[in-house]
């Protein structure tokens, strides 16, 4: 499933759009970002331009990072 955003504000960029929406993980998204927005020329986005976006995939949502600092 995939969700389409209107962009509204300047200088965003495909990684801060997926990083704002998913977190660290989405990163891991860019390159199916990308072929779902073949319009995207421009290391910026223009203010109303709409980017579709895909949603994590099982595997990405569940898992989570577990930092320990003492050991």
């Amino acid at each position: 499933m995939t969700e389409t955003i209107k962009i509204v504000g300047d200088n965003l960029t495909l990684d801060l759009i997926l990083w704002r929406k998913h977190g660290l993980r989405g990163l891991a998204l860019i390159e199916e970002a990308m072929k779902l927005n073949p319009g995207l020329k421009d290391v910026y986005i223009p203010a109303g331009a709409k980017v579709v976006v895909p949603n994590l995939p099982v595997e990405l949502a569940n898992s989570r990072e577990v930092v320990t600092l003492f050991g």
